[in-house]
């Protein structure tokens, strides 16, 4: 082989490489889709949380001032709030925002209770789902009643309304 046909044949070689590359990559996609299906967040609702106190204080050493609180398990740790009280009677209500809605069920019930002040030297310390209503919908399943713990269970549609456990 001659020096001129060598230099011809070592410099053919990045040219082709160079053609071969410029013409754009080969799809190595197989068939399907591009991206995994995005999971849906869930939606947001307000609820109206309504609570009825007793009629009276059953406190003997603790004071019965001071505010009715809500919490519910949606809620980060510090997002409880008070809840107003309707004037002349034992009626306190508030609004729960940007609640996500978890029905038709999509995993466990919120779990939510009231901290009153009323019932604070009962056997609860205060806590109770007695007389609550989440989302228009009165709190019937109670657990861990009578204890420290308690606390009822119910799912939010996406109208906001409360629905008891099944």
């Amino acid at each position: 082989m001659r020096l001129a046909e060598k230099r011809r044949r070592i410099l053919a070689v990045p040219l082709a490489l160079a053609a071969v590359l410029s013409t754009g990559c080969p799809s190595l996609r197989g068939v399907g889709p591009e991206d995994a299906s995005p999971v849906p967040a869930p939606g947001l609702v307000s609820v109206t949380i309504e609570y009825r106190q007793p009629n009276g204080c059953i406190n003997v050493s603790t004071p019965c001032g001071g505010p009715v609180v809500f919490f519910a398990t949606w809620m980060r740790p510090g997002a409880e709030f008070p809840l107003t009280p309707d004037a002349g009677n034992y009626v306190w209500r508030g609004t729960a925002l940007g609640v996500p809605v978890n029905f038709p069920p999509t995993g466990d019930p919120y779990e939510v209770r009231i901290f009153d002040p009323y019932v604070a030297d009962g056997p609860t310390g205060g806590f109770t789902a007695q007389r609550l209503k989440v989302g228009g919908e009165a709190v019937a399943r109670v657990q861990d009643s009578g204890t420290g713990n308690e606390h009822g269970l119910i799912y939010v549609d996406s109208n906001g309304l409360g629905r008891s456990p099944f």
